[in-house]
C-alpha cells in the first residue's frame, strides 16, 4: 500500500521489507527502479510532470527524508518507518555479497566511484563490484554499454535528482541491469569524501542539521523544509 505525501506516493514499508522487495525484483526481468525521495525531491516533482511520472511508476518508493515522515503524520496518514537511501543501500549490499549479485557504481567526479568500489569491497566481503563510471559523461550510450558489458544486476546511480531518475528511465533497458537505485550524493560517502552524520544525529533524524553545520552554504536548501511542512498542514486543512 502506498501513502500519498504532497503528490508523491510512498511505499509504507520498513527497512527489512524494502530490502526483501528489492531482492524479489532482482529475481524478475528488469529494469526496475527504486527511488528515495526527500522533501526537496517531492517539491521538485510537483513542478516537473515528467519527473513526477517516473516516481509514480517506480517499483519501490522509499521515504528517505525525515521531513517526509513528519509531513505524513501532519497529513494524518503516517508512514511506518523512515528508510534512508544510504542505509537501504548498505543493507542491500550485505545481502548482495551473500548471493553473488553484481553491482555497478555510476556517478560523482572522476575517480570517486573507483575509490568507493575499493571501500565497499573491504566493507562487504564477497561483494562483487563489477564496474564503475563517473557522472561526467556527455553521451548515454557508452555508459549503458559499459553496464551491460559488466553484466551488472544492480546499479547505484548517483547523478542527483531528477537527472538520475530520468537517466534510468531512458537507459535502464539498454543497460541490461535488473535493479537501478537513485542515491544522490551517496557515492561521495561510500568513497570517504563526505562524512555521514554521527549516529546520534541519525537516530534523531537530524542528519540535515549536521550537514548544515558542516556546510552552511546549504542553508538555502534546508530552509525549504519548514515550507514543506507548512504545505502538508495546508493540505490537511483543505482535506487533501
Amino acid at each position: 500500500m502506498r501513502v500519498d505525501v504532497l503528490g508523491v506516493a510512498f511505499d509504507n514499508i520498513t527497512m527489512d521489507e524494502a530490502v526483501d522487495k528489492a531482492l524479489e525484483l532482482l529475481e524478475q526481468d528488469g529494469p526496475h527502479l527504486v527511488v528515495t525521495p526527500n522533501p526537496e525531491i517531492v517539491q521538485r516533482a510537483n513542478k516537473d510532470p515528467e519527473f513526477a511520472g517516473i516516481l509514480a511508476n517506480a517499483d519501490l518508493v522509499i521515504p528517505d527524508g525525515v521531513g517526509v515522515i513528519y509531513a505524513a503524520k501532519i497529513l494524518g496518514r503516517p508512514l511506518r518507518a523512515r528508510v534512508p537511501g544510504i542505509d537501504f543501500a548498505a543493507a542491500l549490499m550485505t545481502r548482495a555479497a551473500q548471493t553473488g549479485k553484481r553491482l555497478f557504481l555510476l556517478g560523482a567526479a572522476p575517480g570517486v566511484a573507483e575509490q568507493a568500489a575499493v571501500n565497499l569491497r573491504a566493507s562487504y566481503p564477497g561483494l562483487v563490484v563489477c564496474g564503475t563510471h563517473d557522472g561526467y559523461f556527455k553521451e548515454d550510450g557508452p555508459v549503458a554499454d559499459a553496464i551491460r558489458e559488466a553484466r551488472a544486476d544492480i546499479v547505484f546511480v548517483c547523478l542527483g535528482a531528477p537527472k538520475q531518475e530520468k537517466w534510468i528511465a531512458a537507459n535502464g533497458g539498454a543497460a541490461g541491469a535488473k535493479l537501478y537505485i537513485g542515491l544522490g550524493g551517496a557515492m561521495d560517502v561510500f568513497a570517504g569524501k563526505v562524512e555521514r552524520a554521527p549516529e546520534k544525529f541519525q537516530k534523531l533524524g537530524l542528519e540535515w542539521l549536521y550537514r548544515l553545520m558542516k556546510e552552511p552554504s546549504r542553508i538555502g536548501r534546508m530552509s525549504k523544509l519548514p515550507l514543506f511542512l507548512v504545505s502538508a498542514a495546508g493540505a490537511r486543512i483543505r482535506g487533501k
